[in-house]
């Protein structure tokens, strides 16, 4: 295997040592330079570079490749006994050396992604306070109210085009994990690097800590955040503006504030607060609602028609499922059916039941897809009544689609479309091979997170497809900023879904997949910011000038590359005693 590996790298390797490449100057020196993941190279500084930098002695005095120290992590990974091992084992990487690290990922993606992203980070948030090593992000307490701008000033980087941010209520389908959620803002923008080409030193997570609800943490010893119960109302609004404002004026209107991970409540508020102030979006209702779109365009491909011929039950109505129908209603009223007409098509229901008009304590969102219709309680009794020809779990509820169900949509529809997106995979409303099997193989079927290929009893192998909102959230994050598009509309995220359907293959379809393989996702992600560039030009809402004649091209050459720098300094060291040689600031 590792000759194989050797082979399969190293041409990549050569490409990447040419002698055309520009030399970067720092200004770190000595022992410092080999602690900083963003310059670290371990053994593969140069003797030249060892001793311009005084780091000659500091290190084993061999010299190897990036391709040798690849083939060292992957070994060391291999040792692992678990998935949460692996986990922290490549995030003291990613504090070792950022590059090496990203290279890594991007080796195998679709191998590493369930480690550093969904389903294992879900894990890794719930036991956070106990595999804490070094902090990474920005940690922003309710208690810092006042001084935020100032903490801004303390994070070293001048130039983030990327800010995730969370206040841990709602982890995925795990609930409220306070300060532990940092996990999820640390994973996403790692993905907005190997997925979307970011450079990561342009990425800021950030932790709100404003208390936690959760009576185990609160107990927990190695509870990392704030001891006290989560501050809410005007003190937490304040926290928030301030916090939009000191990111806006230390970056700029046009840094991207992503939101992850807000309970419904206050997702769906900030995001209609914000979205026409500040360059923002929510990816738990826009990513999540771009991904299931996309996959239910190229499921059309499969079952013919158009979106606006679908009777949609979504199982939930959460900030996901609210955000996939609102993209849904879009695309129908794409295809020319009216606004009140595509909303008749939507369904939902929730922990009461079946969501209909004259129901109690109905939610704004909630009262736009209410129904004139009798009440009911029972998910399986809406689907046999209703007999809708999409199914979308987005709730956490462990096993929601039963066999009964299941079999119900197989009865009344061809080719029933099931999308069981809940995360971790703990979560998921059933298991791909449950839907296939229980419709004959019939069905089509994604998932929020990742299952394995289900062979069926006539010798096909279907390979599930993973709605992962990691098809998303890069692409648009560097097309948004590579053009610098103020204010991120719902149309951009419809244009990213169809650009991702665009994307699938016949033989994907074939196979059972609606979404590209993993392991094309940088590729993925690269075109979908070239479709999200091309919208904002053509819809005048770009502000970087002039327009790239090239936008392919464009975006390429924003990429951040895996890649040693060679590293060099300005004055001449004939003239200058070593131990006061000055180099010149890193090029980021």
């Amino acid at each position: 295997m590792a000759h194989e590996l050797t082979k399969k790298l190293s041409g990549d390797f050569e490409k990447s040592n040419d002698n055309t490449r520009p030399s970067v100057h720092i200004t770190k020196r000595g022992y410092e330079v080999t602690r900083d993941p963003c310059l670290n190279k371990g053994m593969a500084f140069s003797l030249e570079e060892r001793k311009q930098m005084g780091i000659h002695g500091l290190l084993p005095p061999c010299f190897i490749t990036q391709e040798v120290q690849l083939l060292r992590v992957l070994k060391n990974y291999e040792m692992k006994k678990d998935d949460l091992d692996r986990y922290v084992f490549l995030m003291g990487l990613q504090e070792q050396s950022e590059k090496l690290f990203y290279r890594v990922i991007m080796s195998d993606i679709e191998r590493f992604m369930p480690i550093i992203y969904t389903p294992t980070v879900g894990l890794a948030c719930q036991q956070y306070g106990l595999i804490f090593r070094r902090p990474r992000g920005l940690y922003i307490s309710i208690h810092d109210s006042g001084h935020i701008a100032s903490i801004l000033q303390n994070w070293p980087e001048n130039n983030v085009k990327a800010v995730c941010v969370t206040d841990g209520e709602r982890i995925l389908g795990l609930g409220d994990l306070g300060c532990h959620g940092m996990g999820i803002p640390v994973g996403k923008l790692a993905l907005y690097t190997a997925c979307g080409g970011f450079s990561p030193q342009k990425c800021l997570p950030v932790m709100l800590d404003v208390g936690t609800d959760n009576e185990t943490l609160l107990q927990d010893p190695l509870y990392i955040g704030n001891r006290h119960k989560r501050v809410r109302g005007q003190e937490y609004d304040d926290l928030l503006d301030e916090f939009m404002k000191a990111v806006s004026d230390r970056y700029g209107l046009q840094c991207l504030i992503q939101f992850e991970d807000f309970a419904n409540l206050n997702a769906f508020r900030l995001l209609v607060k914000y979205r026409d102030i500040y360059c923002t979006f929510n990816d738990d209702i826009q990513g999540t609602a771009a991904v299931a779109v996309a996959g239910l365009l190229a499921a059309l491909r499969i079952t013919g028609g158009k979106m606006c011929d679908h009777k949609i039950v979504f199982q939930g109505a959460g900030e996901a499922a609210m955000g996939i129908a609102v993209l849904i209603t879009l695309a129908m009223e794409k295809e020319g059916l009216l606004k009140e007409d595509s909303l008749k098509k939507i369904w939902m229901v929730d922990s009461k039941g079946l969501i209909v008009k004259g129901r109690d304590h109905l939610t704004h969102e909630k009262e736009m897809f209410a129904h004139e219709h009798a009440q009911m309680a029972n998910l399986e009794d809406v689907v046999h009544e209703l007999k809708p020809t999409v199914l979308i779990g987005v709730a956490a509820v462990p096993g929601a689609f039963t066999e009964n169900i299941i079999r119900d949509m197989a009865s009344f529809n061809q080719q029933p479309i099931i999308f069981a997106l809940s995360n971790p995979t703990s979560k998921a409303e059933c298991t791909a091979e449950q839907c296939y099997t229980f419709t004959e193989g019939r069905g089509i079927f994604a998932s929020g997170s990742p299952f394995d290929p289900v062979t069926l009893p006539d010798g096909r192998t279907l390979y599930p497809g993973q709605g992962n909102n990691a098809y998303i959230f890069p692409g648009v994050g560097l097309g948004v900023t590579a053009c610098g598009i103020p204010h991120i509309t719902e149309d951009i995220f419809l244009t990213a879904a169809e650009a991702l359907a665009d994307q699938v293959t016949e033989t994907d379809l074939s196979e059972g997949r609606l979404y590209p393989p993993l392991s094309s996702i940088r590729e993925v992600s690269l075109e979908l910011a070239v479709k999200v560039i091309e919208y904002a030009y053509k819809c005048n809402i770009a502000t970087g000038h002039p327009e790239p004649s090239d936008k392919a091209a464009y975006v390429h050459s924003l990429v951040f590359s895996t890649d040693y720098d060679d590293y060099v300094h300005t004055v001449d060291s004939e003239c200058w005693p070593a131990d006061s040689i000055t180099l010149q600031a890193c090029k980021l």
